[in-house]
């Protein structure tokens, strides 16, 4: 993967200002190298910069970038961050038309894609990407984004130039674009975060390009174009064949997504989601006469201090251990420490550029590190939930008949640490409620559906936009912090459109959780793998962790210089951090009030102070 930047007036004359504006290119590619360490270059005319930062995975010597084609006179050039799965037969139509490739990388691929197709060059990409044409003939700059939304891609109107980035840090290279929040971003973060509304940047006047769009810019302004979107339709296949057409989707989507000229690795947890992704590349490596590395995650001492509930039934030891049995690949059993899970809260913070999901960041981010040791590449079981319907309220009454988020159904629990102005001012409840009707009413609809199939619908649908968008987020900002790329095979657009459609009578048969999924897996998995019961990331049990967290923040508000201040009730905060324990009640999806939420307000001071952060209310 890689690191994407720059800008764009088609007013301007940058060249007049060289010096100047190819510092920010450089600032802009230097702010982003950790997603591309390998190598970086910058582009730049009248009108057009460009940055770029390389991790190499394909093409490892020749795929230099912003790469620069020359056509009747014309530069045509492209930063790109992304793997593209089906450059083979997309290049082989390009070379059948005259074209003649100078490198293996799909980067080449996507832009002359662009001169024989034009922008809909992206609608024939299977792949996750975030990338960037100047146009020079046209003076255009389009940005485009995969379906799902697996790569990031923020940008910016700054005195009529445009200016994009991979990451928000990227942004605020740029003379002029600060780090401002006002009352919609406050709800943002207080409200909804971990989280974040679809195409928001958080950051007033920053926006998120949507997954599944592409933008254009030219004289004229801005003109979004939507190339792909869900669409309801009848689900005609039997039973056999649904099974029959999951299990090739799957494993198609792992093999393409295998494609590196560097060794690939997977995540393994021991359930069916990664060890299924663990199978298909076990034996795709054996017929090649390699061996498959995978690597587990825990916590120091879980063994000692586990405990069993409705949220995590199971560890995840046992599982791995049979799983490598299994497949024979070569394991690695990563753990980490209490107060390294804490420290990193704040890293996590410098890859999100915001608060992210806490100790699941900050322990995910470290995980990462490790594995990047060894390995550029590695294949996860992200997203099997979203899209096959694996979380508890899928199924859980009270979640599915929630008139909001599912994953937050009780404000209570993020309201119980902030002032009584703040809340006023902040108005979440409402915010919530907007935000969520707004989201909801986006479902793709199908008249033949049921009522309770209509609520499947819904429900599908905010996984895919919300839920999953988040994790997606942290995957890529964790990996990528070092370097690292994790594929989503799960997310493959094909696998998403053929799952909308499935009713749930056939994706949950029997009342089995993630039935299709685990049928379509037959074979490749040891039944007591097969039909394990969902087991989420892996938390710390050890109450050591709690207690590190509790006197970071009781330090935090006993400082009066500690930004995230004007926002609590000490009062508040120091009746909960006597027996956070007992504050029980669910934050965020699976993870539990009272470290989760005392992790995310130091991630907010943190947060506040490093980057300046200006609150206008």
């Amino acid at each position: 993967m890689c690191g994407i930047a720059g800008f764009f007036n088609p007013q301007q004359q940058f060249t007049k200002n060289e010096q100047k504006y190819k510092k920010i290119l450089y600032n802009m590619k230097e702010a982003l190298s950790h997603r591309g360490p390998d190598d970086s270059g910058i582009y730049m005319n009248d009108c057009f910069g460009l940055a770029h930062a390389r991790l190499s995975i394909i093409d490892l010597t020749t795929g230099h970038q912003p790469m620069v084609k020359k056509m009747y006179g014309e530069e045509y050039a492209i930063v790109y961050n992304g793997e593209i799965y089906n450059t083979k037969e997309i290049k082989e139509d390009l070379i059948q038309k005259g074209y003649i490739f100078e490198t293996t990388s799909d980067t080449e691929m996507i832009l002359y894609g662009y001169l024989e197709y034009g922008t809909d060059i992206v609608k024939k990409l299977n792949g996750i990407f975030a990338f960037a044409i100047a146009d020079t003939k046209k003076k255009q700059l389009h940005l485009f984004r995969d379906r799902a939304g697996v790569k990031p891609l923020f940008y910016t109107n700054k005195n009529d130039t445009i200016v994009f980035a991979s990451e928000l840090k990227g942004l605020f290279q740029y003379t002029g674009i600060e780090p401002i929040i006002d009352k919609k971003g406050l709800n943002e973060v207080f409200s909804i975060g971990p989280a974040k509304t679809y195409g928001c940047g958080v950051y007033k006047d920053i926006d998120e390009l949507l997954s599944g769009h592409f933008v254009t810019f030219d004289t004229y302004g801005k003109h979004i174009h939507c190339y792909w979107k869900l669409q309801s339709r009848p689900h005609t296949d039997s039973y056999e064949k649904t099974v029959e057409k999951t299990s090739f989707l799957v494993q198609d989507a792992i093999r393409r997504q295998m494609v590196s000229d560097v060794p690939i690795c997977t995540f393994l947890s021991g359930g069916v989601d990664s060890s299924i992704v663990s199978a298909i590349c076990a034996l795709e490596l054996k017929k090649q006469g390699k061996q498959l590395h995978t690597f587990s995650f825990d916590f120091v001492d879980n063994d000692k201090y586990f405990k069993a509930n409705a949220f995590q039934p199971s560890q995840d030891r046992p599982y791995v251990e049979k799983m490598v049995s299994f497949l024979g690949s070569q394991h690695h059993y990563l753990e980490c420490e209490t107060a390294k899970q804490a420290d990193l809260l704040t890293a996590s913070v410098d890859a999100h550029d915001l608060p992210c999901m806490a100790d699941v960041d900050s322990s995910m981010l470290y995980f990462c590190s490790v594995v990047k040791q060894t390995h550029k590449v590695a294949l996860t079981g992200e997203c099997a939930d979203e899209i096959f319907g694996g979380y508890p309220w899928f199924h859980k009454k009270e979640c599915f008949e929630a008139d909001t988020f599912p994953w937050t159904m009780d404000l209570e629990a993020r309201k119980v640490l902030l002032s009584n102005d703040f809340l006023a001012e902040l108005n979440m409840d409402e915010y919530v409620s907007e935000t969520y009707h707004r989201s909801v009413a986006e479902t793709p609809r199908l008249e033949e559906d049921t009522p309770e199939e209509a609520r499947r619908r819904e429900i599908s649908y905010l996984n895919l936009k919300w839920f999953m968008q988040t994790l997606l987020d942290r995957m890529d900002r964790t990996s990528m912090y070092s370097g690292l790329e994790a594929r989503v095979p799960f997310a493959d657009h094909n696998i998403i459109e053929y799952l909308w459609n499935i009713p749930w009578n056939i994706k949950a048969k029997d009342g089995v959780v993630k039935h299709i999924l685990r049928e379509a897996g037959r074979g490749f998995l040891p039944e007591e793998i097969l039909f394990r019961r969902k087991s989420p990331y892996p938390k710390t049990y050890d109450t050591k962790y709690e207690a590190l967290l509790s006197n970071r923040l009781k330090e935090i508000i006993n400082d009066s210089s500690s930004p995230v201040l004007q926002f609590l009730d000490k009062d508040k905060v120091n009746r909960f951090l006597k027996s956070p324990s007992d504050y029980g009640k669910p934050w965020y999806g699976q993870l539990m009030a009272a470290p989760q939420m005392i992790a995310y307000v130091i991630q907010i001071n943190y947060w506040l102070q490093k980057y300046h952060v200006n609150i206008q209310l």
